[in-house]
């Protein structure tokens, strides 16, 4: 008999030839399909939704792996860690992030220390990581949502411009006051790192983990648009702005996923670097007007909290991915779908099953900046008495941003956004 858990456990059953099945990184519904993303892989899963087992509310299996090689032309090799980080599902595409990041090789408890020593040195690009891609779904008669190269209306699968070493977005950093010195670093070195996506029509924002710059979370905004057989930066406005900053205020955290409900942003945080530590979801309210209607290159933001630290284990059970779950699936009430890196034992049954967790929530915000969305704790979780808002925070704004001629911010009296 599998092994069952609460009543709020979601349960993802994969195969032993599945690309992704235990370091989960992304999450994206289509009705009754979930697809997943893994950061040790270079493709995606698409799960369906099945028959839930004894007291728990959701089960999805009878995987299907969709090789990102299959349909697109990678700047690296077809088995190459891709290292997806984000994803999103707008209309009838499905858009993916790699981290972007370097990677340094780790110890080894059965190696010399001088052996060590040099494995600590090194570090190195695998050049699938720095993808940024939107990819066709196309539906059968049966509804059943596949990735394509090329669907039947002519929509095509694109990547950002870019070769094996750089592309648009890394290249527009690299000079970047703020990112550029942090390019040549390794991800889990506080060096730059992609973890969260979040689309709004061409508009795209890019959550990182890492840097986190005295305690200031970044999102990048960015826009594109396609050209030939490629998707290129788009001007965000008419200065030429091809990137936004954004600073937040996350309590030291980096952001590890990123997801719109209503005109709200969800901010899915934890630690920078490889530690043991929170893991927190926060919520800027009424992003999605504020960031149509917003002209600054760089700004500093408020968020609140709307919740405590998720649970965590030692090296386990770290959450990595945050979506919507569609209502249909879960009774009418809005919930989220939280996915985890490294699963524990707890969340295992077997080698190739794994579970998340579903939060409830108060559903969408839409034309008001405050108040709705507030997140609930799952059944037999509290919620903590620190799940409370920071107090309003300040910033130093700026009119040059990520053009050419970018510098560094200058200072402002006027406050950010309030949180209310």
């Amino acid at each position: 008999m599998p092994k069952t858990r609460h009543a709020n456990a979601v349960r993802l059953e994969f195969s032993a030839g599945s690309l992704v099945h235990a370091n989960l990184s992304g999450a994206a519904f289509t009705g009754d399909w979930l697809w997943v993303a893994g950061d040790e892989a270079c493709g995606l899963d698409r799960l369906r939704r099945l028959d839930p087992v004894g007291d728990e509310l959701l089960r999805f299996g009878e995987v299907r792996d969709f090789p990102l090689s299959d349909l697109l032309d990678l700047p690296g090799a077809p088995d190459e860690e891709a290292d997806l980080e984000g994803m999103a599902v707008v209309g009838d595409w499905l858009w993916v992030v790699g981290s972007h990041g370097l990677k340094r090789r780790n110890a080894r408890p059965d190696r010399s220390d001088a052996d060590n020593a040099r494995r600590l040195a090194k570090v190195s690009l695998d050049s699938n990581r720095r993808l940024l891609a939107r990819l066709p779904l196309e539906f059968d008669a049966q509804g059943v949502p596949s990735l394509v190269r090329e669907a039947s209306d002519g929509r095509r699968a694109l990547r950002l411009k870019g070769d094996r070493q750089d592309n648009l977005l890394t290249l527009a950093l690299a000079k970047d006051p703020h990112f550029g010195p942090y390019m040549a670093l390794p991800g889990k070195d506080n060096g730059f790192d992609i973890e969260g996506l979040a689309v709004d029509g061409n508009r795209l924002l890019l959550g990182l983990r890492g840097p986190v710059l005295r305690g200031w979370s970044a999102l990048l905004e960015i826009a594109v648009e396609t050209r030939t057989d490629h998707l290129r930066l788009a001007p965000l406005d008419e200065q030429d702005t091809r990137i936004r900053k954004h600073f937040l205020q996350l309590d030291g955290l980096g952001i590890r996923d990123l997801h719109f409900s209503g005109d709200d942003l969800y901010i899915l945080a934890g630690p920078t670097m490889v530690l043991n530590g929170d893991i927190r979801v926060f919520k800027w309210p009424g992003a999605r007007q504020h960031l149509a209607a917003n002209r600054e290159p760089v700004r500093g933001e408020a968020a609140r909290t709307e919740s405590g630290p998720r649970p965590h284990g030692r090296g386990t059970n770290r959450a990595e991915a945050l979506c919507d779950v569609p209502a249909a699936l879960c009774g009418g009430r809005p919930q989220w779908l939280v996915l985890y890196d490294a699963p524990g034992p707890d969340r295992r049954d077997g080698e190739f099953t794994v579970f998340g967790d579903l939060l409830r929530h108060q559903g969408p915000s839409v034309g008001t900046g405050t108040g709705a969305g507030a997140i609930a704790a799952p059944p037999g979780e509290s919620m903590p008495e620190n799940a409370r808002p920071p107090p309003e925070v300040s910033w130093l704004s700026s009119r040059s941003g990520c053009a050419a001629g970018s510098q560094a911010p200058r200072r402002s009296n006027r406050p950010a956004v309030s949180v209310g």
